[in-house]
């Protein structure tokens, strides 16, 4: 037998065996379990926030065996329910129910929910809730930074930096600063109640932490309480290193060739 008609042959087994394989796999994705959905994504539209979503997604076993429903999960934010037997016989219907709660989120969002059943060829499935939450007049609080790395401290001065707080919302903001040692001040006038923003406006607070008994590593934390809705609690965080008049003095020595 010549080598051409060597190669001719194996071409012929080799299509053989795919023509084989291939009939298997239809055979097998024609048997069984399939979860078939009406819709696998619903769309709310524009919502206010605060509203609670709920929508049913109906789904039929179109195979030849009994469906099982093993697992229903969501993304965060969101909750979803088999409403119906998790045993659906063939032909026969399915029911999930969706709640999505809009409180706490603003603009587009989107959120998943994952069905796992025996379906061999989609065993695990995705559905989708979306929405575009409209969110009404409000303060709205941002700071430039939310920690601060102060480096070294002499312990017998004071812990001191700045927050810069501003109000991107439409509503005048709020805002009440807390630490068991730090006082704050605006400009030189120490705050003893609530600072008051202006929409889009934004104010530079001096934060005063008095000196230190202990020494290394420092870990604070100026708690940032507001009338945002969405954001009511924030923190600064402020991390240092104190060290004593002789620490430094020894560090000056020893790397003062390369200061």
């Amino acid at each position: 037998m010549n080598q051409h008609s060597k190669k001719h042959k194996t071409k012929i087994y080799l299509g053989v065996i795919g023509g084989i394989l291939l009939f298997a796999c239809l055979m097998l994705a024609e048997n069984g379990a399939r979860i078939k959905f009406n819709e696998e994504s619903w769309d709310f539209g524009r919502v206010k926030q605060g509203e609670i979503l709920t929508h049913v997604f109906i789904f039929q076993n179109v195979g030849d065996a009994p469906l099982v429903i093993k697992k229903v999960y969501t993304s965060c934010g969101c909750t979803a329910a088999l409403v119906s037997n998790k045993n659906i016989a063939p032909g026969k219907r399915g029911e999930i129910k969706a709640t999505f709660n809009t409180q706490g989120y603003e603009g587009d969002v989107s959120k998943y929910i994952y069905v796992e059943s025996n379906d061999p060829i989609q065993p695990r499935a995705q559905l989708t809730v979306s929405a575009s939450i409209d969110v009404p007049p409000r303060p709205k609080i941002d700071l430039d930074h939310y920690s601060v790395d102060l480096g070294l401290i002499l312990e017998t001065e004071p812990i001191q930096t700045q927050a810069k707080i501003r109000n991107k919302g439409e509503l005048e903001l709020q805002v009440e600063l807390s630490h068991r040692d730090a006082s704050f001040f605006l400009g030189k006038k120490k705050i003893t109640s609530p600072v008051k923003i202006a929409s889009r406006k934004q104010v530079v607070i001096d934060i005063k932490i008095s000196p230190q008994k202990r020494r290394g590593m420092i870990r604070e934390y100026i708690l940032l309480k507001s009338n945002d809705p969405m954001r009511p609690n924030l923190s600064l965080y402020i991390s240092g290193y104190i060290v004593t008049k002789e620490q430094l003095r020894e560090l000056f020595k020893k790397h003062k060739d390369i200061l």
